[in-house]
């Protein structure tokens, strides 16, 4: 008797304990009870009936899944190679094993076909210069997707666009072109910009005829301060006026000074040759 209770004893504590189960903090167990859905247990511990339970345990962690490089043609007929990355998770585990055989794969080919189709539908400049929206449109039809399944797709990026050869340099010419414009463009504007204040200046110099001397004065010394073999000085303007004025004031004046003398050397002429003719 005592042996019999011993046995019942210890089957009872050996089916106890093979039914305890325990899960992490980001697992679940999805139980099936004879091969029927039954709960979905966890994290912690937990028992279950030895034998006719069973548990799928599922990891609900966001998982990244690099989906490869594949070669699509845009919407203007451009073959190029794009890859990118998935972000996802199990939002409704007992889904993500009822619903899809293996919802690893099946993310993964639904993200790899819908990259393929909305590449295809954009042109190669907007799929250069606007990424987030590609990104945005794949993760939007992929979540749709996979939302049966108990999957929510939280980010898709785009890594890398590759561009066959011939186009980067038609690319390039491009942007050179765009590039040299616009530096005409602003050095046309700047060169607008400094004749306004130009004619503004001329104006202020007419107004005030000191301020052109002070110019002057100014780059004598810009001119000093440089190594030059050849120094340009320029004299103002008031002291070349009156250098001309003093020099046509001394011709006249010589001028009159050979009229004024004139007169007397006729008569001096005049009585030499009459003492000659005595």
């Amino acid at each position: 008797m005592g042996a019999t209770i011993g046995i019942a004893f210890a089957a009872l504590i050996f089916l106890t304990a093979s039914g305890l189960k325990l899960d992490r903090e980001y697992q679940r167990g999805v139980i099936f009870r004879l091969g029927r859905l039954k709960s979905t247990r966890g994290p912690g511990l937990y028992w279950i009936f030895p034998w006719i339970d069973q548990k799928v345990q599922v990891d609900v962690r966001t998982k990244t899944v690099d989906i490869q490089s594949q070669e699509t043609v845009t919407a203007d007929s451009v073959t190029i190679k794009v890859n990118a990355v998935l972000y996802y998770r199990i939002l409704e585990p007992r889904k993500a094993i009822n619903q899809v055989e293996d919802y690893r794969m099946a993310v993964y080919q639904t993200a790899l076909t819908t990259l393929r189709n909305v590449v295809g539908q954009n042109i190669l400049d907007d799929i250069l210069q606007n990424r987030d929206k590609v990104n945005f449109k794949v993760q939007e039809i992929v979540d749709e997707i996979t939302e049966p399944w108990g999957v929510v797709v939280e980010r898709v990026e785009m890594k890398d666009v590759e561009i066959p050869t011939s186009m980067q340099r038609a690319m390039a010419k491009e942007a050179e072109a765009v590039r040299e414009k616009r530096a005409r463009l602003i050095k046309a504007t700047a060169e607008q910009e400094a004749s306004i204040k130009l004619a503004e200046a001329s104006k202020s110099i007419l107004e005030n005829p000191a301020a052109l001397e002070l110019r002057r004065l100014q780059m004598l010394t810009e001119v000093g301060a440089e190594n030059n073999t050849t120094t340009l000085i320029m004299l103002p303007s008031d002291f070349m006026l009156l250098a001309k004025s003093w020099s046509e004031a001394l011709q006249k004046t010589e001028r009159d000074a050979q009229l004024s003398a004139q007169p007397f050397q006729a008569e001096a002429e005049i009585d030499h040759q009459s003492q000659i003719s005595e």
